[in-house]
């Protein structure tokens, strides 16, 4: 069974383009000249968010069919996910109760969402034991594999910053370009380590509740 810690911004939600929208409409800036915002920009835009009730709820996803296929794998494998996030707050409910309605709008019933400050996923991926961490940020991922015995997997979705590719993959960190991939690996990696645990492991399989009895509906909710 695996554990799995999955970053939100820039992997399952498509930030960047909230975030452009954002300054476009607040301060006239086109989405194509994002570089163009200067730190008092950044800062303004920031407290727009604080002020916005609800502001996380509004970002677009990624890739919605990937959402709905992760929350269906996780059910037949019996992985354990955990959605994590440095969101800053906005108005109205917290950024984990967001976080949460979010996911499941587009598919991931009942997510485990973890806040945590920059700097913690490490942190969080030895106490948690992870077996492999998703997130768009070679520092994150470095945290990760420096604090604990973690993989992790950079999804990179600008194709041009080969740079960035060439240094994660020097320093042991996969990369690939979609969650759709990165949803392909996991599933290789689940098969490899299925075949590797060994016969004894097998035959302490035979002791535990079989998958399919006693499972909740896809959607748990009702059951509750």
């Amino acid at each position: 069974m695996l554990r799995l810690g999955i970053d939100v911004d820039g992997v399952v939600a498509d930030f960047r383009s909230a975030f452009r929208a954002l300054a476009e409409r607040e301060l006239g800036i086109a989405a194509k000249d994002e570089s163009a915002l200067k730190k008092a920009d950044v800062e303004r835009l920031w407290r727009t968010v604080a002020g916005v009730s609800n502001w996380w709820l509004d970002v677009p996803p990624y890739e919605p069919e990937q959402i709905v296929r992760l929350y269906a794998r996780v059910r037949e494998s019996r992985w354990e996910v955990f959605f994590m996030t440095s969101r800053p707050p906005s108005a109205g409910d917290s950024v984990q109760l967001q976080t949460q309605v979010w996911l499941e709008r587009h598919g991931f019933f009942l997510p485990s969402v973890l806040t945590a400050p920059a700097g913690a996923r490490g942190e969080l991926a030895r106490s948690l034991r992870l077996d492999l961490a998703l997130d768009d940020r070679i520092i994150n991922c470095l945290e990760i594999t420096s604090a604990s015995n973690s993989k992790a997997v950079m999804v990179l979705r600008d194709a041009a910053e080969t740079n960035a590719r060439e240094s994660a993959e020097a320093r042991g960190v996969g990369v690939v370009s979609t969650l759709a991939e990165a949803l392909d690996a996991i599933e290789r990696l689940d098969e490899l380590l299925s075949t590797r645990r060994g016969r004894l492991v097998r035959l302490a399989d035979w002791f535990q509740v079989k998958k399919d009895e006693g499972r909740l509906p896809h959607d748990p909710r009702g059951k509750r």
